[in-house]
């Protein structure tokens, strides 16, 4: 009875988890997101893992009768079972997934297991055989072009000419995913603090927290600034990646996956 129980849940969760996002394992993400977890916490999330998860992620979550965990975009953008937390507490419904029963620490446990397969996955000299195009190459060229041009709003910031010319040539395939929402380092937020002068000061976002926020000036000189004495704006140029993740379903990065693998 609890072995037909936890499998219904476990197909469930796979379900909810990866219904409506993308699956990809955006390296820089988890390097921006990830506290490093303590072994013991991996283990015992991999404990947890086979026994609620296994049976439809496969035992190394690469998948089975159930999708691919370690390209999952929530998977990725999870913080220490923060977004994985939710979904499983409350269930989701309308596809069908019911609750499972597993406590805060479990989750996290569970998440830091996920976090250090996928991290070993890219890390992992064989990653490009595991994933070859065919594999991946699941979506509509045309349907993603459409997606591009269109409500995707790819081209705001992007062009088949320029900064995306050739791109299918320049990456591997799996590499490419990762990039797609998640361009490499180098685009560190920027902030503009306002004084009550009137005098504005831009730089880098070094420290923000709901008292402080401090920048780097173009000198090199750290500047910090009390909150309740000015001014800030922020920027963050991976804000509209962000905001397409919250929004783009599974067939449509496929699709668009499939339409950048034509700029060769």
């Amino acid at each position: 009875m609890f072995r037909s129980i936890r499998r219904a849940c476990s197909a469930a969760i796979v379900t909810g988890i990866l219904s409506g996002i993308i699956s990809w394992a955006p390296r820089a993400a988890w390097a921006q997101t990830q506290h490093q977890p303590d072994a013991s916490a991996i283990q015992r999330g991999a404990q947890q893992f086979q026994q609620s998860c296994a049976f439809c992620h496969g035992p190394d979550a690469t998948g089975a009768r159930g999708p691919d965990l370690i390209r999952s975009a929530l998977v990725a953008h999870d913080v220490n079972g923060n977004l994985i937390g939710p979904v499983i507490h409350n269930g989701r419904p309308d596809k069908g997934m019911p609750p499972l029963p597993l406590n805060d620490d479990q989750i996290k446990d569970v998440a830091a297991f996920l976090h250090d397969r996928a991290q070993q996955a890219l890390a992992s000299a064989s990653l490009p055989k595991i994933y070859a195009l065919a594999k991946l190459l699941t979506g509509n060229a045309e349907v993603g072009r459409a997606y591009f041009d269109g409500p995707g709003g790819c081209t705001q910031c992007h062009s088949v000419s320029g900064d995306l010319k050739g791109i299918a040539g320049r990456y591997a395939p799996l590499d490419l995913e990762a990039r797609m929402m998640y361009p490499r380092r180098g685009r560190q937020k920027t902030v503009t603090v306002t004084l009550a002068s009137g005098e504005k000061i831009s730089g880098k976002l070094e420290y923000q927290d709901e008292f402080t926020v401090a920048l780097r000036d173009s000198n090199g000189w750290y500047r910090p600034y009390a909150l309740s004495s000015v001014k800030v704006d922020v920027h963050d140029p991976l804000a509209a990646h962000r905001e397409l993740l919250e929004k783009i379903t599974q067939n449509d990065f496929h699709n668009l996956f499939a339409y950048l693998e034509t700029l060769k």
